[in-house]
């Protein structure tokens, strides 16, 4: 079979994702079992994988599925509790001292705090915070989502201390011969990479922004978001500036964890004072609740408790987050994580395959989550009535989130699996970045952050994406005459991005709030800040790897100046934009 014809249909599961999940706007409960069945089909009759390792695969990945339910589940049940003691009550009286305006409150909570739980946790830990956060303060659950999901971008590559640079990249480079110091090479690749990152993360605060207001505002108008552009911009420096220091000075570990928490202190004093605020007249808020769109609210439904609400100091309020962020942090970054990691529950070699599965319960954000929330019983004064609801709440949501991963996850691992067959085919993954490298020739490295990120889409990883492709990608450099570390850095950059879009991290941001069934909704809004991220540093890369050969005018600069173009122009006309929208509604 021709190699454009095997890619071809390697493309087919995802393929069916968009089409159903995306286009046709179907739930993943429904979407996902035919991504999954075409998988199957696909490792079975045409890459000739033997029936034992298909279902090997399938059982690793309803035991991820667990793993993630776990971590949904604790998540879930820490919202429920401080709903129940009237700890969010509290907290949204504290963000709005700062400031009502829920621009400046995504910003803050999804960009900076969100960045700085990725930096500590990573694998979707920060939409499991900042997106409950968010509906606790009043959001719409898919405003909430949405957002959770834009900011995992620039900070991933540098999560859960580093992992997806020193795990993926390291063990997806280390089968290289002229590598003989595989953490110099990806301490190297780092500095590369959060380079490229505080690029294009320079603008992602502002898509935040222009989204929420344009998808969840009264005007629909990107306009009204563009309007704090100042302080978007403020708000990204402050975060990226030290975050691109780290990256060159410490290396991979704690860039996101740092930058997050820097621009944390920077920018919150900032607002507090009224620095590059909205006036007072200008302050953008959600219309009444009973004017959303159906489709934007989920089944957890936040009510103020009428016996706790207001009851609850700030600093006891705030409390559960502190020791979430402590505890992660302990379990991270001392001997403490590798007693959590002792307990593990094992299955090897499933149906006598190479394949094995594993859980390390204790060592899981779920179980910090479930921990901290126990310990807000008593810090709060719950009643054991109320904490009983909170578990029971919680466990309902979890198990309506269960019926799409089952599915979603398995189609991951069948897909990731699907070498070693009788027809002698490489892994689905790697025969279709194959086939897009063979057709692009050397404007490759435009391309190069769309397979990250096709990587990321599909495995919901950016540490699996860069294990696949860092190799692939180093040699792709090599073979086109460019220089190979900065086309691992496109695929560290792109398999960040492509979180943004990943099906089950979308599956499991919206279990948290109950947005289930609403995953197509969520990914055509993150579609267009995933493009701009992937097209933006791939016009860079290209740039940056032919400029001495082709001149400083080649496709990769006039790509990211038109981009960059674009978005200033947009920034810079935005106000003539505004006033004719106020106009138009005095006159309706």
């Amino acid at each position: 079979m021709s190699n454009g014809l095997l890619a071809i249909l390697a493309f087919l599961p995802i393929i069916v994702v968009a089409v159903f999940l995306v286009g046709l706007k179907w739930p993943a409960s429904k979407a996902m079992p035919l991504s999954y069945l075409c998988a199957v089909l696909l490792a079975l009759f045409v890459w000739d994988v033997a029936f034992p390792k298909v279902a090997a695969a399938s059982v690793h990945g309803l035991i991820v599925a667990i793993t993630l339910l776990f971590i949904i589940f604790g998540a879930i049940l820490l919202l429920n509790t401080l709903q129940e003691s009237g700890g969010l009550h509290t907290i949204r009286r504290g963000f709005t001292d700062i400031t009502p305006d829920r621009r400046i409150q995504v910003i803050i909570i999804a960009w900076l705090f969100g960045s700085f739980i990725e930096g500590s946790a990573g694998f979707g830990t920060p939409a499991a915070v900042a997106v409950p956060l968010l509906v606790g303060l009043g959001f719409p659950a898919m405003a909430a989502v949405v957002s959770g999901m834009i900011i995992q971008s620039t900070p991933v590559s540098f999560g859960a201390v580093g992992t997806p640079m020193i795990v993926g990249v390291g063990s997806g480079i280390e089968p290289l011969t002229q590598i003989t110091d595989v953490s110099t090479f990806v301490f190297g690749v780092a500095g590369k990479v959060a380079l490229l990152h505080a690029i294009a993360g320079l603008f992602i605060p502002l898509f935040l922004v222009s989204i929420l207001t344009r998808f969840f505002g009264k005007n629909r108008s990107f306009s009204e978001g563009l309007k704090v552009w100042k302080f978007a911009l403020f708000a990204s420096l402050a975060m990226t500036i030290p975050y691109v220091i780290v990256a060159n000075v410490l290396g991979p570990e704690f860039p996101a964890m740092i930058g997050g928490l820097i621009g944390l202190l920077i920018v919150i004093p900032a607002a507090k004072k009224g620095f590059l605020m909205p006036k007072n007249d200008e302050i953008w808020e959600f219309e009444a609740k009973d004017r959303w769109d159906p489709t934007w609210t989920g089944k957890i439904e936040l009510k103020q408790s009428d016996i706790y609400a207001g009851k609850i100091s700030m600093w006891r309020a705030w409390t559960p987050y502190v020791l979430i962020a402590i505890l992660l942090l302990i379990s991270r970054l001392t001997e403490v994580g590798d007693w959590l990691k002792s307990v593990t529950f094992t299955l090897p070699n499933i149906f006598g395959t190479e394949i094995s599965s594993s859980w390390e319960i204790l060592f899981s954000p779920g179980f910090i989550f479930i921990v901290v929330a126990v310990i807000t019983y008593y810090i709060h004064g719950m009643k054991g009535q109320d904490f009983a609801r909170a578990w029971k709440d919680s466990a309902r949501t979890m198990i309506l989130a269960g019926s799409a991963l089952v599915f979603t996850v398995p189609m991951v691992q069948v897909f990731l699996n699907s070498d070693g067959g009788a027809a002698g085919y490489q892994e689905m993954p790697l025969v279709l970045a194959e086939g897009v490298a063979n057709l692009a020739g050397s404007v490759y490295p435009i391309f190069a952050t769309f397979i990250g990120g096709l990587g990321a889409f599909v495995a919901g990883s950016n540490t699996v994406s860069n294990m696949m492709f860092s190799l692939f990608q180093y040699g792709v450099g090599d073979q086109i005459g460019g220089n190979p570390t900065w086309m691992v850095a496109l695929q560290a950059v792109g398999g960040a991005a492509g979180n943004m879009i990943c099906v089950h991290n979308v599956v499991a941001a919206s279990a948290v709030v109950g947005l289930v069934g609403k995953e197509g909704h969520v990914i055509r809004k993150t579609l267009l800040p995933f493009c701009y991220y992937a097209l933006l540093l791939g016009s860079v890369g290209y740039s940056i790897m032919w400029t001495a050969e082709k001149g400083i005018f080649n496709i990769g600069s006039i790509l990211a100046m038109i981009i960059w173009g674009i978005i200033i122009y947009i920034i810079a006309t935005n106000n003539r934009r505004l006033n004719a929208l106020e106009k138009n509604r005095h006159i309706a």
